[in-house]
């Protein structure tokens, strides 16, 4: 790998930063100062150090998005925005969203390159929470919210497992559910003669949408939240 590649995926700074950085002598390699960011190392053996501090590499990243209205949950996006290009242009290439939120919902979302992971998070047999606030057009019924509560009819071949409804203030509601069908919570809400305004998820799994970011600003998970993340997931 490259050096300069190596630094900006240890988040170091953007691709020219790390450039000049290498080249002002605050990298060292083996104990021995470089001078050219292209240089290529053992991302795995070898010793990199950046003013002094020893950096060890990370096969896999995670990050806690706070999706904005307008982008879509991809990679690779032809017409519009990607959660993934809020990360920048010098962000690991290998990175994608877990799971998605609609291009008008807001919120949190996962993004890492941990594929494993990924894949358990998001399987039906794990039944992983995922809350959102929602607005909606008109106040709840105690009566809608046990339908939505003991699972509905959304025109699928089975029910929806059952959700867990709370009461917010004026015409906002959350709602956990354990699925990730199709447009799953405003296809809840039509069933009871209701309409979601807007949709925002505040937690996924374990986490919680962190209150310091701001829509189109994301954090790296903790190493606290990313074993909380495995140990739910079930990875070795």
């Amino acid at each position: 790998m490259r050096l300069d590649k190596f630094l900006c995926e240890m988040n170091m700074g953007t691709r020219g930063q790390v450039k000049a950085f290498v080249r002002q002598g605050m990298v060292t390699v083996n104990g021995k100062p470089v001078k050219f960011p292209d240089e290529k190392i053992d991302e795995n053996t070898d010793q990199v150090t950046f003013k002094g501090q020893s950096l060890r590499y990370r096969k896999y990243v995670y990050y806690m998005l706070h999706k904005p209205e307008g982008v879509v949950s991809a990679t690779n996006d032809n017409t519009a925005d990607t959660v993934v290009s809020l990360l920048g242009e010098d962000r690991r290439r290998d990175i994608f969203p877990v799971g998605r939120l609609d291009k008008d919902s807001t919120g949190l979302l996962l993004l890492t390159n941990d594929g494993e992971l990924a894949h358990l998070l998001l399987s039906p047999k794990r039944h992983v929470d995922k809350t959102y606030q929602v607005t909606v057009e008109h106040s709840l019924t105690q009566e809608e919210i046990s339908r939505l509560e003991q699972g509905l009819d959304i025109g699928e071949e089975h029910l929806t497992l059952p959700a867990r409804v709370s009461v917010g203030t004026g015409s906002i509601i959350y709602i956990t559910v354990h699925e990730g069908k199709f447009h799953q919570i405003k296809r809840m809400l039509q069933a009871v003669d209701n309409r979601v305004l807007a949709l925002k998820r505040t937690e996924f799994a374990c986490l919680q949408l962190d209150e310091n970011l701001k829509p189109g600003e994301y954090r790296a998970l903790t190493e606290t939240e990313i074993q909380k993340l495995k140990s739910l997931g079930g990875c070795k």
